[in-house]
């Protein structure tokens, strides 16, 4: 016991010294003729994404502000503890050197306690205190909250003229507060491009442990990020806070983000983040750099399909290309076998063509029927699944050299399809949970038989290079589903072989279309974006959509048949990738 005592002490003591992290002269008085920042404070009360809550809310604006340009922003969550003057981070003081030395940019500081539900004043904490469920959830509802509420209030109670360029937004919190940090930008990367998260909380309070390999297998987002943590740093039932931190940045350097972070010895307070607080803004606001860091792939197997592979230096969103606008909705992706591409504009039954030399679509049929599912067939015709009233409900096939169209099936609910070699016609019946097969030679065919059910709302199709396999999506599930193609054309094995990424707080992965490049990779677009899987089921990674509105279906065209095109609401893009797509039949 005696042992057991003083080994404490000991500890104690050990913990408190390395606490000793003191400020600098950055952070302890302005130096001689640095103009000083003004601060304001107000309470926001008009909360929807977060109804009957109350908080503080504090804006900095820098003396150097002038409202002709637009000021950078930086956003910090537990307000009270960053703009104090007198505490551990004195961000009003730092921000008024830095901002003197051009250090970092005419920056208005936007500082936000979480919020208080009910009648109690608002606090930082408090048994009514929103902060945990406000900061440690996952999913985009703090970022609709600080972007479409609390941001729109500030800028128009200070009639603040603020930067909307994300390079020009930071984010900043620590412990819960940096998690939600990374949060925000993680959802909204074209609102916030840089985040500060000290002491960060990336362990399993409200599920924030599987961060980092959200990171690995999602296509890098353009977000800089600094990270501080200590190695006295908290340890308990949700987690151990170092370890998290560590391995946040292993996950940022091996998909290639542009990352510092600071380990030290410190435990969980904001001693040691704020005594680095000047050298962490200077690297955060120092100038974009020429060239992003390389993925740390070094270490991947043969087996291991990163998105390193398909993506050239782990991806940027900004790698998408625009097609094609203005349509009335995009759907039914496909490919022919010189790398030509064909979609359709769903409600004005229209099927547009870009060439594989051209990216710019011209209508290829005009006044045909409302396409949800787009084609080749091993005959070189182009089959399709149609949309309407009952009678319209058909598989179809148009021949493309007189544009003819002859029915293959009626009496049928087809949403979209496959076909392959063998001149099989696999369709998705989304609302009987089924697939249903039926041959290309067949001719106003009724009510062809299912060959599999108990599918949760199937709806994307797509073949194995071989064709032996057939891969299908669930839209209202989160599942894609593998079966074995029998000599005969019947489905066997039926199995649950991939798990598709569900978004926090939607309990279905919206998997919808689906392609499949020559190395058996599985591309199935989602809620989340489009998911790629290996031959096995594993996810290897999710690759942004390029806008927010939702990716319907994707296929791969154009030259080499490299490029991934993707329909997404009323716009079509592609982007290049370091594979092409499997043989079309």
């Amino acid at each position: 016991m005696v042992q057991s005592i003083a080994f404490s002490v000991l500890l104690t003591s050990a913990v408190l010294g390395v606490e000793q992290y003191p400020l600098g002269p950055d952070s302890l008085e302005r130096a001689p003729g640095v103009p000083r920042g003004r601060v304001e404070m107000f309470q926001f009360t008009n909360s929807q994404v977060y109804p009957d809550t109350q908080r503080d809310v504090w804006v900095y604006i820098p003396a150097q502000y002038d409202t002709a340009k637009p000021a950078a922003l930086m956003v910090f969550q537990d307000g009270r503890g960053y703009v104090d003057e007198k505490g551990q981070q004195r961000v009003p003081i730092v921000f008024d050197n830095l901002i003197a030395k051009g250090e970092m940019p005419v920056t208005v500081g936007v500082f936000i306690n979480p919020g208080n539900r009910g009648t109690n004043a608002p606090g930082e904490t408090g048994n009514r205190s929103n902060r945990s469920f406000e900061y440690d959830s996952l999913g985009d509802a703090y970022a609709r909250f600080l972007i479409n509420e609390l941001l729109p209030a500030v800028t128009n109670r200070f009639q603040l003229n603020l930067s909307t360029d994300p390079q020009q937004r930071a984010i900043a919190g620590m412990s819960s507060g940096g998690i939600c940090a990374w949060t925000v930008a993680w959802e909204r990367p074209q609102s916030f491009g840089k985040v500060l998260s000290q002491i960060g909380s990336f362990v399993n309070i409200r599920g924030g442990d599987v961060i980092p390999g959200q990171i690995r297998k999602t296509e890098r987002k353009p977000i800089r990020v600094f990270l501080q943590d200590g190695s006295n740093d908290l340890n308990n039932l949700h987690g151990n806070w170092p370890l998290a931190n560590q391995q946040m940045a292993s996950a940022l350097g091996f998909a290639g983000y542009d990352y510092r972070f600071v380990f030290g010895e410190g435990a969980h307070s904001g001693k040691h983040g704020g005594a680095i607080l000047p050298d962490s803004l200077r690297w955060l606001w120092r100038p974009a750099l020429a060239s992003l860091p390389k993925p740390e792939t070094k270490d991947n197997l043969d087996g291991d399909e990163a998105l390193s592979k398909v993506l050239s230096d782990g991806g940027n969103i900004r790698d998408w290309e625009l097609v094609g606008e203005g349509f009335g909705f995009t759907d039914a992706a496909a490919g022919d076998a010189q790398g030509n591409f064909y979609f359709s504009d769903l409600p004005k039954g229209i099927v547009y063509r870009s060439s594989a030399s051209d990216a710019k679509p011209v209508a290829w049929l005009e006044n045909g029927p409302k396409i949800s599912g787009l084609k080749f067939g091993p005959d070189g015709k182009l089959y399709a699944a149609t949309q309407g009233d009952a009678k319209e409900k058909r598989i179809i096939v148009v021949d493309p050299a007189t544009k003819a169209i002859e029915t293959v099936a009626t009496d049928v609910q087809p949403n979209d399809l496959v076909v392959s070699r063998a001149g099989w016609i696999y369709f998705t019946d989304t609302g009987a949970g089924q697939v249903i097969a039926v041959p290309t030679s067949a001719r106003d065919l009724s009510r062809p038989h299912p060959v599999a059910g108990g599918i949760k709302s199937p709806n994307g199709l797509t073949l194995s290079p071989d064709q032996r396999q057939l891969w299908v999506s669930e839209y209202g599930g989160t599942n894609v589903w593998n079966f074995l193609i029998a000599e005969d054309g019947t489905l066997r094995g039926g199995e649950r072989l991939a798990e598709l990424r569900v978004l926090p707080g939607k309990n279905d992965s919206g998997g919808d279309g689906s392609t499949t490049d020559a190395a058996g990779r599985v591309y199935v677009t989602s809620h989340a974006g489009i998911q790629v899987f290996d031959s096995g089921g594993r996810l290897g990674g999710v690759i942004s959509r390029p806008q927010d509105k939702g990716t319907v279906s994707c296929a791969f065209a154009g030259p080499d048949r490299a490029w991934l095109y993707v329909c997404s609401s009323d716009k079509v893009y592609r982007r290049k990738t370091l594979t092409s797509g499997a043989t079309v039949p």
